[in-house]
């Protein structure tokens, strides 16, 4: 492949039957946990049908993305992801405005440490405390079902199957009837569900819900 990698990611083979609005906030759901998003473009004109574009902000973000979920199963049909032919309008401003290449590259070697560190996170036994003070949720014993909380409202399961499908012995997404803003997420063993639950503490679906996780009550 020999276009040059970009902030810009451009996402083809999807499923034309998903409504655009859908679409969105499930591209969101799922490209967010790689990094900022600053934008997301999916149409559905004709020659647009089954493509998107997602722009993030530093270019690791899209690097990652882009290895992490190539061929990845959305909406039953495999993905396909390659960096975009030219940088967005919106990412081409912002190198007009701020211009210094040379600064933005040094921020951008910089960035991909703080993922290095997460990918630690679960393993150790620290993961606990860590992320306990900042979304202070009480716990129950260790379980292989999850319970999740403080979801918006657009929530769905497609978006929480995406989310918790990268973590080994996932196995389902339950939505509670009638409520919006919770669900349960089953994994094959505790342990594997503590995993997710560490790697997922906090992860914002949208900009201002913050989900939390606990085990569920045995």
């Amino acid at each position: 492949m020999d276009i040059r990698p970009n902030h810009t990611i451009y996402i083809n083979n999807i499923n034309d039957k998903v409504k655009k609005e859908e679409l969105k906030r499930s591209l969101y759901a799922l490209f967010s946990q790689f990094g900022q998003i600053i934008e997301i473009v999916a149409m559905k004109t004709m020659k647009m049908r089954g493509q998107a574009f997602v722009v993030f902000k530093e270019l690791a973000a899209a690097t990652n993305a882009l290895r992490q979920l190539q061929g990845f199963p959305f909406y039953n049909k495999p993905m396909r992801i390659q960096y975009a032919k030219t940088d967005s309008e919106v990412i081409a401003k912002v190198k007009g405005t701020y211009g210094d290449k040379e600064k933005k590259k040094k921020e951008k070697k910089k960035a991909p440490e703080p993922a290095a560190n997460l990918t630690k996170k679960p393993a150790a036994g620290s993961a606990a405390p860590v992320h306990s003070p900042a979304v202070q949720v009480p716990d129950n014993p260790p379980n292989y079902i999850l319970f999740l909380s403080n979801l918006p409202e657009e929530t769905n399961e497609m978006m929480l199957s995406m989310l918790f499908n990268q973590f080994p012995g996932f196995k389902e997404v339950r939505l509670v009837p009638g409520k919006h803003d919770i669900a349960f997420v089953e994994f094959e063993s505790d342990t594997q569900a503590g995993v997710a639950k560490d790697a997922l503490q906090g992860f914002r679906i949208t900009a201002t819900c913050a989900m939390k996780i606990t085990y569920a009550k045995k």
